[in-house]
């Protein structure tokens, strides 16, 4: 199984590397939507193949019949758009129009789609001697089987581009993609069941509920139905999401279209069992002097200059009556107290919402460097009247010189803490975790920074008597002193020799 999962990272690798030869060919704004416009066409083609093949095996004559690929959530590929079509013109002149017009025919097909396709690879910028070559490594490195791993080869290799785009886009990629660790921490904190409604307003690329589809299909025996809502104010970001969920297979409503979730509330009579959200950290002018009277500041009116609090209580103005909230914020809402933030702040958590508090490392985040914080929220709190901080800042390893990751075991153990805090189990962990509560995260001024509450962790004792050690370390900083001394003095000396004066 390891062997396999390496050559599906091989193939994830290929398809990167044509994007980055790609790069050199076609303006900056365009390289993303050619790369995962055709990981969809491609997906969808192979899929409606294998289906058409299995309803041409059984023999009824349903292989043209649309709702045949419907009922199983699979799109209906016309010929002009199906994979052999496009490969069979890689090397040729038109192969740029080829392919938008197979996009322009699915979604002609699949109302669904509408307005969601790529259709500018016939751009003249775009080298098409190099989509030829792009072309060539979907059609000659894909052997797509039957298997679950096959199936979900393209989907992986999907989310991969996306964290890579986001990696060299820097800032502007913090829009679209969520670090993989931090998704997962949230989902595997939040547990989501089956049968439930999970929404993310903010939904970005669609990572989030990717993810928590994934967590219910993994820990659920019947795999019931799960019910996918979205949003997301983005044009081209919302049509990445759409393209995210059907090469999943997963059936999401993100609206008839791209929207501020603000201004037009798209699910505005959803409850949520679980929300999970990464909303834009610290947005200004998001436009609180239009919605001063909205029915979703229950707990104040967020200041004009910071939507962070506007987030939080739009979330949990859609939650069920047991419904439970993940979302990640900077660090700057755990304590501020300017433009009546504070206030909110006290009176969401008099009102016992407010579940967990995890500070994570710095560096997780493509976009920003800064640490951030994942806020937990729950209608109907097992444990009343208590909080539990984690301070995580700790964990994680640098996969490279920028960014930092959770390995599987910390992130284990973050959803463990929390079964144990919940379940009443939990013993407190000098620096690490610690169950408050509401009355004594109030004599803090009701500030939820972890540190506050865990403490330091709690040094081993390596048995020299404490006099002893201060007089020790007192002598041997003297000792560094007196050798800086000694060094700035050869430094003069030396510059002096040579004509310098300092």
């Amino acid at each position: 199984m390891a062997e396999k999962n390496n050559a599906n990272i091989g193939f994830e690798k290929q398809i990167w590397d044509a994007a980055c030869v790609l790069w050199g060919h076609i303006p900056a704004a365009e390289y993303r939507k050619v790369i995962v416009g055709l990981i969809f066409l491609r997906y969808i083609s192979s899929a409606f193949e294998r289906k058409y093949n299995q309803l041409v095996a059984d023999g009824d004559g349903f292989e043209d019949d649309k709702d045949a690929y419907l009922m199983d959530n699979i799109f209906y590929v016309p010929e002009q758009a199906r994979w052999n079509t496009i490969s069979s013109a890689a090397h040729t002149p038109e192969i740029g129009s080829v392919i938008d017009d197979a996009m322009r025919a699915i979604e002609a097909e699949n109302k669904s789609l509408k307005n969601v396709l790529p259709k500018n690879y016939a751009n003249p910028d775009l080298d098409k001697r190099v989509l030829g070559d792009v072309v060539d490594i979907f059609t000659n490195n894909m052997d797509m089987d039957d298997t679950d791993d096959s199936k979900d080869l393209l989907g992986r290799t999907y989310e991969y581009c996306i964290a890579q785009f986001a990696a060299h886009e820097g800032v502007k990629g913090g829009e679209f993609y969520t670090p993989s660790s931090i998704v997962k921490t949230i989902v595997s904190i939040l547990k989501p069941f089956e049968n439930c409604r999970v929404y993310d307003p903010c939904c970005g690329s669609g990572g989030m509920l990717v993810q928590s589809v994934k967590g219910i299909k993994a820990h659920s025996a019947t795999r019931g139905d799960v019910s996918i809502y979205g949003q997301e104010s983005n044009a081209d970001t919302w049509k990445m999401a759409k393209m995210n969920m059907a090469i999943r297979g997963i059936d999401a409503d993100f609206g008839p279209y791209h929207a501020d979730t603000f201004f037009n509330d798209l699910h505005k009579s959803l409850k949520a069992d679980f929300i999970m959200a990464n909303p834009p950290f610290n947005l200004s002018n998001w436009g609180q002097d239009k919605l001063l009277d909205d029915i979703r500041w229950k707990y104040g009116t967020p200041p004009a200059g910071n939507a962070n609090y506007a987030w939080i209580q739009h979330m949990i103005h859609h939650l069920a009556p047991n419904g439970k909230i993940g979302l990640v914020l900077a660090n700057g809402a755990l304590s501020t107290q300017s433009s009546g933030e504070g206030d909110i702040r006290k009176r969401i958590i008099e009102d016992d919402l407010v579940e967990g508090i995890v500070a994570m490392p710095t560096q997780l985040f493509y976009s920003v460097t800064i640490p951030v914080t994942l806020w937990f929220i729950s209608k109907n709190k097992q444990q009343k009247g208590k909080t539990l901080f984690i301070d995580a800042r700790n964990m994680g390893y640098m996969v490279d010189r920028k960014h930092r990751d959770l390995t599987d075991e910390e992130i284990q153990k973050l959803a463990d803490t929390f079964e144990q805090f919940q379940n009443g189990t939990l013993e407190d962990v000098k620096g690490f975790c610690a169950a408050v509560t509401t009355e004594d995260i109030a004599k803090q001024d009701y500030i939820l920074t972890p540190g506050r509450y865990v403490g330091i962790e709690e040094q081993e004792d390596d048995g020299e008597p404490f006099e002893e050690k201060m007089a020790r370390l007192t002598s041997e900083l003297s000792d560094m002193f007196a050798k800086s001394h000694e060094l700035e003095e050869e430094i003069r000396r030396k510059l002096g020799a040579i004509g310098y004066d300092i």
